[in-house]
C-alpha cells in the first residue's frame, strides 16, 4: 500500500495530465502542481522527495501518453495489450525527471539558508522549483534521443501567456508554469503577497503578449494559396493488396483543381504508398507501379504554377544493390511530374521506425512498430527545400515538430514549415496533443506551420500559433487558404534554448538572493 504523501503524489499527477489536450484544464493542473510542491516543501528527507517526485511523475506521464498504447493495435508480431506495458515503462523513466527537478529544489531550500531563520516555504523556493523544473525538461527532451512530449508550457495554450514562447520557449515556458503553481502553494500556506504581486505580473505579461500577437492580415486574393488534404484513411488495412490505391484515389479525389492563385498541394506522410524515385538498382523493387506513372498521376491535379509536397518512402541500397536502409521522406513535386529536393526524417522514432539493438532484441520477439524489415535510417536534419512561388519550407515530419529549438535550419531560415505526420497511429488524445505542440513551434520560431495527417488533426497555423482552419478527427476533406506570412525572426528564432538556460538561471539567482534577504 502507498503511504498516504504518495498516494496523495500519485492522484495529483493523474490529475495534472488534465491540463494538456484534448482537456485544457489547465487551472487543475497548475493546483496539481502545487500539491506537489507541498509535498515536495514537506518531505522529510531527500530519498522521500524523490520518491514522491518520482510517484507523481509516473501518474502525470501515465494518463498524458496514454495514446501510445493505440499504435500497438497495428503490429501483427506483438500482441495490443503489450501497448499498456509500455505506456507505464515508459512513464516509469519519464517520471525520474520531475524527482530530479524536486529534488534539487527541495535541496535549495535545505542549503541556501535565510537571513531571518524562517522555516516556512518562500518564494526563493518556488523560484527553484522553476528553475530546476526547466532544466530537467529540457534535459528530457534531449536524453537518449529525446522525448519531450507535452511540456508543461504547453498548457497555456489557451491563454494568451503561450505567446511568451517567441521570447523564452517552451521549456521556460514551463518553468513559468511552475511558478505559478508555486504562487497558489504560498498562498495556501497563508502567504499572499507573492499572490497579490504575481498573479497582475503574468496578467499583464499576457495582455502585453496578446496586443503582440496582433490580428492576421486580410489574404490577398491573388497570394499563393496552400491546400490541405486528409483522406481520413488509417492503418486499418496497410497490408491489403488494394491499400496503395485506395490511399492514392482519395488523395486525389481531395486535392482540387488548379485555380488562378498558384497552390501548394501538400499530403500526409508516408500517404504515398508506391515508390517515386527513378535509378533503383533492380525494376523489382519498385513491384505494382511504375514511378513515372505514379509521379504523372499527382502532376494531373496540379496547375502550371502549383507544386506538391507529397510523403513516401524512399529506398538506400549499398555498393552491392542491395537495400541498407529507408527514409520516411517527402519530395517536391511539379506539374511535369518531376521530383525536387528530397528530405529525409532525421529524429526518428525508436522502437517504433527502427528497433534499437536490433540483434538482441529481435530474438526476443520485439519487433518495430512500423511495418517492414528494413529499418529507416536517419537524414542530415533540420534543412530548408526550396519550392519555386512559394518560398523556403522547412520539413518536419511527424512527432520531429515537438522538438523545441530543433526545427528549423537557423542558417537558411524557411518561410514556413511543413508538418506531414501519421496521426492515425496516436488514438484519440494523441492527435489534439500533436497538434498543440506544432502551435507551440509556431509561436517560439515565429513561422505558419502547415499539418496533413491521414486522420486528423490537419491544420493552417499561423506564426502566431492560431489556427486557421482544421479539419476535426476522423474526418475526410481539405482546407484551401492563403498561405500564411512569416514572421520577422522571434528572439528565440535567434538564440534557442540557450534563453533556457538563461531563465532559469534567472529564476536561481533571484531565489537566492530573496532567501539571502531573508524575505
Amino acid at each position: 500500500m502507498l503511504s498516504r504523501p504518495l498516494l496523495t503524489a500519485l492522484i495529483a499527477g493523474l490529475v495534472s495530465a488534465t491540463g494538456f489536450a484534448p482537456l485544457n484544464l489547465w487551472p487543475i493542473a497548475l493546483l496539481a502542481f502545487a500539491v506537489l510542491l507541498w509535498l515536495t516543501w514537506s518531505a522529510p528527507t531527500l530519498k522521500a522527495v524523490l520518491l514522491r517526485g518520482w510517484v507523481f511523475g509516473v501518474g502525470h506521464f501515465t494518463v498524458g501518453n496514454n495514446w501510445i498504447q493505440h499504435a500497438f493495435d497495428y503490429q501483427d508480431k506483438m500482441p495490443p495489450a503489450l501497448g499498456y506495458f509500455a505506456v507505464l515503462l515508459l512513464a516509469l523513466y519519464l517520471a525520474v525527471y520531475p524527482a530530479f527537478a524536486m529534488g534539487l529544489a527541495w535541496r535549495f531550500s535545505r542549503t541556501v539558508k535565510r537571513r531571518d531563520g524562517g522555516t516556512a516555504p518562500d518564494l526563493a523556493f518556488v523560484l527553484a522549483a522553476a528553475a530546476s523544473w526547466i532544466i530537467t525538461e529540457y534535459l528530457r527532451g534531449v536524453l537518449f534521443t529525446g522525448y519531450p512530449w507535452n511540456p508543461l508550457g504547453v498548457v497555456w495554450l489557451p491563454t494568451p501567456l503561450a505567446q511568451i514562447a517567441a521570447w523564452i520557449g517552451t521549456y521556460a515556458l514551463s518553468g513559468v508554469a511552475v511558478f505559478a503553481a508555486g504562487l497558489l502553494f504560498l498562498a495556501s500556506q497563508r502567504q499572499y503577497r507573492p499572490l497579490l504581486i504575481g498573479a497582475p505580473l503574468l496578467f499583464v505579461l499576457a495582455l502585453l503578449n496578446l496586443g503582440f500577437a496582433g490580428t492576421s492580415p486580410s489574404p490577398d486574393p491573388a497570394a499563393p494559396r496552400v491546400r490541405v488534404v486528409q483522406p481520413n484513411i488509417g492503418q486499418e488495412g496497410v497490408g491489403e493488396p488494394d491499400y496503395p490505391e485506395r490511399v492514392l484515389v482519395k488523395l486525389l479525389e481531395y486535392s482540387g483543381r488548379p485555380g488562378e492563385a498558384p497552390r501548394l498541394l501538400v499530403w500526409p506522410e508516408g500517404t504515398v504508398n508506391y515508390y517515386v524515385e527513378d535509378g533503383y538498382p533492380d525494376t523489382r523493387f519498385y513491384g505494382r507501379a511504375d514511378p513515372r506513372w505514379v509521379r504523372i498521376r499527382i502532376a494531373t491535379r496540379l496547375g502550371p504554377k502549383d507544386v506538391a509536397l507529397i510523403g513516401g518512402t524512399a529506398l538506400f541500397f549499398g555498393k552491392d544493390g542491395k537495400i541498407n536502409g529507408a527514409g520516411n521522406s517527402v519530395w517536391s513535386l511539379d506539374s511535369k511530374g518531376t521530383l525536387g529536393p528530397r528530405y529525409d526524417k532525421a529524429h526518428l522514432v525508436p522502437y517504433g521506425e527502427y528497433l534499437p539493438m536490433r540483434t538482441l532484441l529481435a530474438p526476443l520477439g520485439l519487433a518495430r512498430l512500423v511495418m517492414g524489415e528494413v529499418d529507416f535510417v536517419p537524414g542530415p536534419g533540420p534543412r530548408a527545400i526550396e519550392v519555386p512561388g512559394f518560398g523556403k519550407a522547412g520539413i518536419q515530419i511527424c512527432y520531429e515538430i515537438i522538438f523545441s529549438g530543433q526545427v528549423v535550419d537557423r542558417r537558411n531560415r524557411p518561410d514556413f514549415i511543413f508538418n506531414p505526420s501519421n496521426d492515425a497511429w496516436f488514438g484519440k488524445w494523441g492527435p489534439p496533443q500533436h497538434l498543440a505542440q506544432a502551435r507551440l513551434r509556431a509561436i517560439e520560431e515565429g513561422l505558419p506551420i502547415l499539418r496533413s495527417t491521414p486522420t486528423g488533426i490537419s491544420a493552417v497555423i499561423d506564426a502566431h500559433g492560431r489556427v486557421l482552419e482544421s479539419i476535426p478527427h476522423r474526418q475526410e476533406g481539405a482546407i484551401e487558404l492563403a498561405l500564411p506570412r512569416p514572421l520577422p525572426p522571434t528572439l528565440f528564432a535567434r538564440l534557442g534554448n540557450w534563453l533556457a538556460f538563461l531563465v532559469a538561471g534567472a529564476f536561481h539567482l533571484f531565489a537566492i538572493a530573496f532567501r539571502r534577504l531573508g524575505r
